[in-house]
């Protein structure tokens, strides 16, 4: 829950969900990991932007299932919602790409279900870290949450709730929270980094004396050296007098960027999101951005990374904004072959296989390319036996055998 989720309510010592969302769990490197701390580091940011954007990218459509396979349900109110308008203020890309984003940092992601009579009209995002999840004592869902500053209940029906990895319980479990060593150590060499460049890459320093000195000079002498402290005032000259001596303490670049440190940081954080280090532009050792290697990596992130939120969203949708009785014939899809439109020579390979071995029809490659129909017999498959229409392969070869040779 975030501090908004709280306003109104008593608070004490035993509610430890307010002092996490106040100041987050603590690290052993002494940082306080949040959302909004974690997301500052860059590998966070990446990994959350990239998976929410490839997610929210692919269309998403609703079928349904005919006695010749499956039409595209257009008519079907749920269409406009999980497609296009989900609600007054979002599109349906918006929509997805929040709810993978939440998915990705806290776990879960709610909407509120907006109803006309019996029919759904409209999913209103919720902000996860401001949701409180619990059971009553029916054992029945309740989600809690904070409306406008105002305290809002609502039961399991009226809220589409889709959750993360998880061991089954009311809610997915967050990388954030679970993470929070990786996350904490990796903000501790970021501050320390910063603090050194800060310093005008300048170490810490010994300043020695022939004499004991007392408390109102040494007083003088750390106002003395601290104007000589920072990036500013880098490049100064200084002045000892009074047998005064300053030795620099050594410290090595690579020591000071921290570069392995930094790299192994890239690495873990990409374990807890499921991504794979060269999809933020880490690549390891000995390693190219380019190559069948690489491409190999694009496929598992897509199988193992981006396929399970995927999964998860449709079934959900099918589950909580479909009726029990439409749930046997109507179910959504994302259309998984969007991620072949940046990759031409992929997608030409990919349809013409289709076509050539009578899986597709000229038309639908055609409106896969947004391209117009073909004239009559487009719709009809084909193969490579001269590309001969399917249903006459008998026809087309009963000629050939019954010809003889003459003598």
């Amino acid at each position: 829950m975030s501090l908004r989720a709280w306003i109104g309510r008593k608070i004490g010592l035993s509610d430890s969900k307010f002092w996490a969302a106040f100041s987050g769990r603590e690290s052993y490197a002494g940082k306080f990991v949040t959302a909004d701390a974690a997301l500052q580091l860059a590998t966070v940011w990446a990994c959350v932007r990239l998976t929410a954007q490839a997610v929210s990218m692919l269309p998403l459509q609703l079928f349904e299932r005919t006695s010749g396979g499956r039409v595209p349900a257009v008519s079907h109110p749920l269409t406009d919602i999980i497609a296009e308008s989900p609600n007054d203020e979002m599109t349906g890309l918006e929509l997805w790409e929040a709810v993978t984003a939440w998915l990705c940092v806290n776990g879960n992601a709610y909407a509120e279900k907006a109803f006309m009579g019996n029919r759904l009209v409209s999913l209103n995002l919720i902000a996860a870290d401001q949701m409180q999840v619990t059971r009553n004592t029916d054992g029945e869902l309740v989600y809690r949450f904070n409306d406008r500053g105002l305290p809002e209940q609502l039961p399991a029906s009226k809220i589409f709730h889709v959750k993360g990895f998880g061991f089954g319980g009311d809610l997915g479990l967050s990388p954030i929270r679970f993470g929070v060593q990786t996350f904490g150590s990796a903000i501790a060499t970021d501050e320390t980094a910063g603090k050194i460049f800060d310093g005008g890459m300048m170490p810490a320093g010994v300043l020695t004396a022939d004499q004991v000195i007392d408390d109102p000079q040494r007083e003088a002498l750390t106002k003395i050296m601290q104007s000589f402290a920072g990036s500013r005032n880098a490049g100064k000259m200084m002045v000892l007098e009074a047998g005064l001596k300053y030795q620099q303490l050594s410290l090595d670049p690579e020591t000071t960027q921290m570069l392995e440190t930094r790299r192994f940081h890239v690495e873990e954080i990409c374990r807890w999101f499921g991504t794979p280090p060269i999809i933020v532009g880490h690549a390891a050792q000995g390693q190219t951005m380019w190559g069948t290697g690489v491409e190999a990596l694009l496929i598992q992130w897509l199988t193992t990374g981006l396929n399970p939120f995927l999964s998860r969203i449709e079934r959900r949708i099918r589950k909580q904004l479909l009726t029990p009785e439409e749930r046997g014939r109507f179910y959504a899809e994302f259309n998984r072959e969007g991620l072949l439109q940046a990759d031409s020579a992929a997608k030409a390979a990919f349809l013409s296989t289709m076509v050539q071995n009578g899986l597709m029809g000229r038309i639908e490659a055609r409106a896969k390319l947004n391209l117009p129909a073909t004239p009559p017999n487009g719709d009809r498959l084909t193969v490579q036996t001269n590309l001969t229409f399917l249903d006459q392969l008998g026809a087309a070869a009963a000629p050939a055998a019954r010809t003889e040779p003459k003598p």
